[in-house]
């Protein structure tokens, strides 16, 4: 009686895995860039939420809210730049300044493991809701950028204090 003995050989197993390898070194293109597309997208909407808390929280609190960009967590960085995150406190002296007496609503700092560079508008780096749910001044943009220097997408601020997003149609360099 002959026994038969059914499996693979290394040597199948390792064209096999050579294979998968090669087919799969060939997909990871298409799908970094549809990851960075995705991390805006989070980025955005995470900005978004952070702007309606804000404008929330000055009404509530019947005083001035502001989200600023932030190196720490604690304290507002003074440049333009978003990619470190962003904090939200209440401004019970009207400073513009986290200072220690403000309440700290909401912190959100971000590694850079994302690649994305967050940067707002020159003419204006803060938010500040009033206790009224405006925002006066003129309007904050805050674009979204990739690796490759890309425009991702936008979150536009008018002087009244509403937010709405925006995506290039088409590619777009990031805004200097």
């Amino acid at each position: 009686m002959r026994i038969v003995q059914a499996g693979f050989t290394l040597i199948e197993l390792s064209v096999t895995t050579g294979i998968l390898g090669i087919l799969a070194s060939i997909a990871l293109g298409p799908f970094s860039g549809l990851i960075e597309q995705q991390r805006a997208t989070a980025t955005i909407e995470a900005l978004q939420s952070h702007m309606a808390l804000a404008r929330t929280a000055a009404i509530a609190r019947n005083r001035a809210a502001v989200l600023c960009p932030s190196r720490d967590g604690q304290t507002c960085s003074n440049g333009t730049d978003w990619s470190s995150g962003w904090i939200l406190f209440i401004d019970a002296n009207n400073n513009r300044q986290s200072d220690a007496g403000d309440e700290l609503v909401r912190t959100d700092l971000r590694g850079n493991g994302s690649g994305l560079r967050i940067k707002s508008s020159s003419g204006r780096n803060k938010l500040r809701y009033r206790s009224t749910g405006s925002s006066a001044g003129t309007n904050l943009t805050i674009s979204i950028c990739g690796r490759s220097d890309n425009l991702l997408g936008q979150v536009i601020v008018n002087n009244i204090g509403r937010p709405r997003s925006q995506r290039p149609r088409k590619p777009t360099a990031c805004p200097a």
